[in-house]
């Protein structure tokens, strides 16, 4: 027996094969003309059997440097953060991972109830009135964020700061040219956004700027200065953060933002190599009804029992194609779920305690590097990952293979996507990162430069 799940005998196949009349499986595809038709056998390896096709995944799943073997200092858009063993545990109900799109509310309150959570928790972090019931990522959350600003405002023009993650950049680039919209870039100066730049970027034609805190390099914006430029043009703000800085950062809604977004992969979803992640999406009150995706609400039945329900669907899976504000098609239910165990697992108190641990490693691990050999790239203030210049010359490639070859994950070349910051990496410390890892990374990375 070959498979476990689908076992077929010599006999059930001649049986099958007899039931539609053919003799043998090239029959089956007797209707496909010779002339294009694929000719001898596909450079593929013989079928394996159960046990040896397991022990090839697992031969081809351990050259994945992961986190478990491998010290990361890797950021840029995926973390290495704690995740609470309780969470897998929850998230490994079968309610949870089997469920689908809630259509039929009488029958998916708990789905509802865990989204709703979700969506209060993200308006409490961030300080804005309304939080939709999460979307694909991150960046994909602003794209959808540039978008309803336009139709909002009737505007056409996008300001966008390249501190920006320029994943998201690129996201928000595709989106636009499909709506017909202008983006504009502005650059940034000492890792920040560019205020002067931003000034004379914003026009009476500007829907929104769009602006990450903590940004790409790990800086801190200065929102307070920004936000009177974006106001006074009557543009929107969109700010994209990172929801773990926000336990210790003003909330963006008390500095003024119309529209909030982020990824939520730092609130214990697990990196996965890759993905996926979840986002999220919270706006001021009057945006509400234009919010992508759905709103979970809460209510009450014929008995007045506590129930919920989907409030708002404003996809046009659900309305009229030309009323619809967004095309999302699903949402990230199960890994809202991790981000909303994770943070009624801390508390507040524990999401301020695993901010300033982040704070506090990344910054002792950024004065060991400034007390050595190598130097900061930028000086203004950062949440937990910042830039550090290496030698001119430095094969960024070869550096991270051998960082690689002493078990640890080095950081990001920057010069990868910026090329006025080559030479430069961009690192992350988390709050799993030990004051030992820290300082071993360090030595390690001053010897090979």
């Amino acid at each position: 027996m070959k498979h476990r799940y689908l076992p077929m005998t010599d006999q059930d196949q001649a049986e099958m094969l007899a039931a539609v009349g053919a003799e043998t499986i090239e029959d089956l595809f007797a209707d496909i003309p010779e002339a294009i038709r694929y000719q001898g056998v596909l450079p593929m390896s013989s079928r394996l059997g159960e046990y040896e096709l397991l022990k090839h995944m697992r031969a081809l799943a351990d050259k994945n440097a992961d986190f478990d073997r491998y010290t990361s200092f890797l950021g840029a858009g995926l973390y290495d953060h704690h995740i609470p063993v309780v969470l897998n545990h929850v998230i490994s109900r079968s309610e949870f991972y089997t469920a689908y799109t809630p259509y039929q509310p009488e029958i998916s309150q708990g789905e509802l109830q865990a989204i709703f959570e979700f969506q209060s928790y993200i308006c409490e972090l961030t300080g804005m009135k309304v939080a939709n019931a999460s979307m694909y990522d991150g960046s994909t959350a602003l794209a959808e964020a540039a978008a309803l600003a336009s139709g909002a405002t009737k505007r056409k023009q996008i300001v966008i700061s390249r501190a920006v993650h320029p994943e998201a950049r690129e996201i928000v680039l595709t989106s636009a040219h499909g709506l017909g919209l202008d983006v504009i870039e502005v650059g940034f100066k000492d890792g920040v956004t560019d205020q002067e730049a931003l000034a004379a970027a914003i026009t009476e034609d500007t829907a929104a700027v769009l602006i990450q805190s903590p940004n790409f390099f790990g800086c801190i914006e200065d929102v307070r200065a920004i936000e009177p430029l974006v106001h006074d043009k009557k543009a929107m703000l969109v700010l994209s953060v990172n929801p773990l800085s926000l336990g210790l950062l003003e909330s963006p809604g008390e500095l003024g933002a119309d529209i909030v977004v982020g990824d939520a992969q730092p609130l214990g979803i697990p990196a996965s190599l890759g993905g996926p992640t979840c986002g999220f999406f919270a706006v001021s009150e009057p945006l509400m009804r234009r919010i992508p995706g759905r709103i979970v609400g809460q209510t009450v039945d014929s008995e007045g029992k506590r129930g919920f329900v989907l409030t708002l669907q404003a996809r046009e899976q659900h309305i009229r194609r030309e009323k619809a504000t967004s095309n999302i098609c699903s949402n990230q239910a199960l890994l809202a779920l991790c981000a909303s165990v994770y943070m009624s697992m801390l508390g507040k108190a524990g999401m301020q305690e695993a901010a300033l641990l982040n704070i506090r490693k990344s910054h002792y691990a950024a004065e060991r590097v400034a007390s050595g050999s190598l130097s900061l790239a930028f000086a203004s203030p950062f949440f937990n990952e910042f830039a550090v210049k290496l030698p001119a010359g430095t094969d960024m490639k070869q550096l991270n293979a051998k960082l690689l070859e002493r078990g640890f994950i080095g950081g990001y070349d920057l010069g990868a996507v910026y090329p006025e910051l080559e030479n430069c990496m961009l690192i992350a410390v988390t709050e799993r990162r030990t004051k030992e890892e820290i300082d071993h990374f360090i030595s390690e990375l001053e010897a090979m430069v």
